[in-house]
């Protein structure tokens, strides 16, 4: 189970690798203006935001349901290909890619706990960080035309879709019953946790959208700045495989510390824009503040609530589709007007998170 939950998440993250480094310029390569480039990629959060809620109002979240989503994340690949010069087709063919991997990306996590563990997840979850530079410094090397992105999507979603098939399958026969258990997630009771886990998210838009563009406007080159963006995935992938031990202690605690590093890396990156060594310095509190957080999160909400796959989706759902959705237009209007205090704005996020969470754990104990 372990290397197919690993060989998962390689090809699963390679998807992610060339859906949001290589597309966007495929898209322009084929015509596309940056407006509906960007109307095309704001369809993708807001579907992994609003998929949740039809679990609550009816929709069952089982096997037949999860293999449904394999075919339309394989049918939604092959029809880019089909759609990539008409904007409603590929509007459409990407609506429908984010419905399929909004459902897969869960499910996978719910086995992977109840496999393996939270000590070891980290471990097995690494292999997606692999795989999404792996494909990066592969495709950059191939990518001549768009065809060549289209076909590596479509390959990588249909050997995806094939190891998630036989990852369920040979999974414990449990997934029906815990299907059958009462819906126990409420936003509005515990809002300050899900605002807390949000806006952690939003603060991130700064960084997925204009990091690139923030460093060369300031002087740095490009080929400096994907340095800074491979160290922190090397980071990243070194948190992944020694958290374990971490994770065995208190993970609310965890998330409140992993937010304020957050905002501390942002305020770095706002005060030292041109300083490299404090810019690699900011780069490696991504193992904290992605991965060490990510892997705090999914358990904390797994072992806090009974419905445990409908909590991955809104953790998925509403921290990085609300949360990234947010998070990408919020930092557009602040480049736009504000560039110089895009970073100082997204560290004050990232403390407000942090204050949320704390928050939310004074009132847990007053529970108790």
């Amino acid at each position: 189970m372990q290397l197919l939950l690993g060989i998962f998440y390689f090809f699963y993250f390679s998807i992610i690798g060339v859906y949001i480094i290589f597309l966007p310029k495929v898209l322009a390569m084929s015509g596309y203006s940056a407006s509906e480039i960007g109307i095309i990629f704001a369809a993708g959060p807001m579907v992994r935001f609003l998929l949740p809620f039809a679990f609550i109002r009816g929709l069952q979240l089982n096997n037949r349901s999860f293999n449904t989503a394999l075919v339309i994340t394989v049918l939604s690949s092959l029809a880019f290909f089909f759609s990539i010069e008409s904007f409603y087709k590929l509007l459409a063919s990407n609506i429908a890619l984010g419905i399929g991997m909004s459902l897969v990306l869960p499910y996978i996590e719910v086995i992977s706990l109840s496999s393996i563990g939270k000590e070891r997840y980290g471990k097995i979850r690494l292999f997606g960080s692999v795989g999404f530079v792996l494909v990066a410094l592969v495709l950059v090397k191939f990518l001549s035309s768009a065809t060549v992105a289209l076909s590596f999507l479509m390959g990588l979603s249909f050997l995806t879709a094939v190891i998630a098939f036989m990852i369920v399958k040979n999974a414990h026969k449990t997934e029906d019953k815990k299907e059958e258990i009462t819906n126990d997630i409420n936003l509005l009771a515990d809002w300050k946790l899900w605002l807390g886990l949000t806006l952690m998210q939003v603060s991130f838009g700064s960084f997925y959208n204009f990091f690139t563009i923030y460093e060369i406007d300031y002087g740095v080159s490009l080929d400096m700045t994907i340095y800074l963006w491979t160290f922190g995935v090397l980071v990243e992938i070194v948190m992944l495989f020694y958290q374990g031990k971490l994770l065995r202690g208190n993970l609310l605690l965890i998330l409140q510390i992993t937010t304020f590093v957050t905002a501390l890396r942002w305020f770095l990156v706002f005060a030292f824009p041109q300083n490299l060594p404090m810019l690699f310095f900011a780069q490696s509190l991504h193992a904290l503040s992605f991965a060490l957080f990510h892997s705090a999160a999914i358990s904390y909400l797994y072992h806090l609530y009974k419905h445990k796959a409908l909590a991955q989706q809104f953790f998925s759902g509403v921290t990085y589709g609300l949360g990234g959705f947010s998070g990408a237009l919020l930092a557009g209007y602040i480049y736009e007007y504000y560039p110089k205090y895009l970073f100082l704005s997204s560290a004050f996020i990232a403390l407000l998170a942090c204050g949320f969470l704390y928050l939310f754990s004074r009132d847990l104990k007053k529970s108790l």
